[in-house]
């Protein structure tokens, strides 16, 4: 009878947890690496942005607002244009009669969380923002769990605070290499635009993971273009032209302007296909690892201090990265409106293997109960 209930307490363990039987060989799939590898480029395209940034600073042209207006207008260019072309129900048109509103909040959402954090610099430190940076994590989950209907199981809130605590490791390197950069001119209001730019960034990754999901990447990229470039033009033209005016124009600024805006299209661009793949927050924990991109960069290019701690900070990170995507979630979100109907076909096998495994998993769990 001991025996028995050690059994069936450890199946309950099992299914809490999201673990039931798994083999290594089930849990470490090509698929994962992909996911992995993806979620790291993402991570080296902000690397990318933060670097041009840096040298634009040192350059003295500080303008985030123009060079966000740069990249929707790159977006409307391209996949605004595409939604222009298209006929029928899917025309730009027909969209916009029926959902115009809930683009709008979209854009407004993502524009006004990169304006947010650019402007935390001038009030708070760059510990406090990297720290308060990762409460978009906690928001992502709780409107994934009620807006999505996304459900998590233990494995994935352990893999998180696996990741908050690689987080911690590289905000202790920077403290102790003596980067505490920044401001502290307003403290309170530099911290409540993180946590409002956090909150802002979940709102706009959840709207992104539920469009790319129900319709479409082009769907979401040609929307946001033409919001993002509406309500970003407007905000230059109130706050920047100043700066703008006073930038001087040569070769290196514009080549500088020019490796920002194609960062930021490729990241926009490439970020739908892995928050397809996997979610939102997965790609969001992923993203953790962008600042130690930076460092090491910084470490070349801006004679930061190396310490192992970074070291240490992405190993963590990375880990805790894998956890979570080792274990999938399970969403009410009907797969439609795939670009490629051979790579979503291609992907549904795959998503109906791991729920089959699932599945067959948690008959046995059951059971043994």
């Amino acid at each position: 009878m001991e025996g028995h209930e050690e059994e069936r307490l450890c199946g309950k363990w099992r299914v809490a947890c999201g673990l039931y039987s798994y083999n290594l060989r089930d849990v470490f799939t090509w698929r994962l690496l992909k996911t992995i590898v993806m979620g790291q480029v993402l991570s080296l395209l902000i690397c990318g942005t933060a670097v041009s940034c840096q040298y634009l600073a040192n350059a003295g042209v500080e303008t985030p607002m123009l060079q966000s207006f740069l990249n929707y207008a790159l977006l409307l260019l391209v996949y605004t244009t595409i939604l222009c072309t298209r006929k029928g129900d899917r025309n730009i048109l027909q969209i916009l009669k029926t959902k115009w509103w809930k683009y709008l909040v979209m854009g407004v959402a993502d524009v006004e969380a990169n304006y947010a954090v650019v402007k935390a610099y001038q009030f708070t430190t760059l510990t406090s923002i990297q720290l308060l940076d990762c409460f978009v994590i906690p928001v992502l989950m709780v409107l994934s769990w009620f807006l999505l209907k996304t459900r998590y199981k233990l494995v994935h809130f352990i893999a998180v605070m696996v990741c908050l605590l690689g987080v911690g490791a590289m905000v202790g390197a920077d403290i102790l290499a003596g980067r505490d950069q920044g401001s502290t001119s307003d403290v309170v209001l530099g911290d409540g635009l993180v946590l409002l730019s956090a909150v802002l960034y979940a709102v706009s990754n959840v709207c992104q993971e539920y469009t790319v999901k129900n319709l479409s990447r082009v769907d979401f990229l040609g929307m946001m273009g033409l919001f993002g470039t509406v309500i970003s033009g407007i905000q230059l033209a109130v706050l920047e032209t100043r700066a703008v005016a006073a930038i001087k124009w040569d070769f290196h600024i514009s080549m500088l302007f020019a490796v920002y805006v194609l960062c930021m299209f490729a990241l926009y661009s490439f970020m739908p296909v892995v928050v397809k793949m996997t979610s939102a927050t997965a790609v969001n924990l992923s993203l953790l690892t962008a600042d130690l991109f930076s460092l090491f960069c910084g470490i070349f290019l801006f004679k930061y201090m190396f310490s192992t701690l970074y070291i240490i900070s992405f190993v963590v990170i990375t880990l805790g990265f894998v956890m979570f995507n080792a274990v999938p979630t399970y969403s009410a979100l009907p797969d439609s409106g795939e670009d490629d109907p051979a790579e979503a076909s291609g992907e549904r096998t795959a998503e109906s293997s791991s729920d089959h495994l699932l599945s067959a998993d948690r008959e046995t769990a059951v059971i043994s109960l």
